[in-house]
């Protein structure tokens, strides 16, 4: 398997308050973070294997600046609930795979990270309809982290591992080349529906509970 699920995120309202239904479900939030020079902030859930990211928009003349522009991420986040879609697939090579890209990608130079690092977005960022698609050359299982980079991972309801990402799209069934890569990758699946949602699945779904976050976030989670 060359490549793995790092990271998945949904747009949210400013603050994304949101995530105290997770926590009152029981997650243990992480530490959030700012993408200085992006204009976006978020709230995280950190796993064994990836995490989950609420992300906004803090800095609208950040997000429309020439150098993040082509991203369209100012667009993505405007139009959450308006027809677009409002998630992000982060993959990360699997050990071993350190230069193999799973889709066409365009390389991103965001002002957080170092010079020498970039991000690959996928060529169809401006598919609005789409996940965006990145890929993390660095990227790490949460539970391979260093110590001062460590998370929490253990929560009260649980659950360990991401074992299953479908995304349920209007649009399933015409897609980029770039999202069909990412669905060979098997590490997401995909499937047409009336609305934007993601179903996590965890720790292989053996319990059979299952909790609806929806309306407030697009996102039901079995374990």
């Amino acid at each position: 398997m060359a490549f793995e699920l790092d990271h998945l995120f949904i747009w949210t309202d400013i603050g994304a308050d949101e995530a105290e239904r997770l926590v009152s479900f029981g997650l243990v939030e992480g530490t959030s973070n700012t993408h200085l020079g992006q204009g976006t902030t978020n709230r995280r859930f950190f796993f064994h294997n990836a995490m989950l990211e609420l992300l906004w928009v803090h800095d609208p003349e950040e997000a429309r600046s020439e150098l993040i522009r082509p991203t369209r991420l100012w667009e993505r986040w405007e139009n959450r609930n308006g027809g677009g879609c409002p998630f992000g697939v982060c993959l990360r090579p699997a050990l071993g795979f350190g230069n193999t890209v799973a889709f066409s990608s365009w390389a991103y130079h965001p002002p957080y990270l170092p010079k020498a690092l970039s991000i690959e977005v996928g060529k169809n960022s401006d598919v609005l309809t789409e996940p965006w698609l990145f890929q993390t050359p660095f990227g790490q299982r949460p539970d391979q982290y260093p110590v001062e980079k460590s998370q929490p991972l253990e929560h009260g309801i649980g659950l360990r591992e991401i074992t299953r990402v479908e995304l349920v799209s209007p649009t399933a069934n015409n897609l980029s080349p770039e999202l069909q890569a990412v669905v060979n990758t098997k590490q997401i699946k995909l499937r047409e529906g009336a609305a934007y949602c993601v179903e996590l699945g965890f720790d292989g779904e053996v319990q059979g509970p299952q909790v609806d976050f929806r309306p407030g976030l697009p996102l039901v989670m079995s374990w």
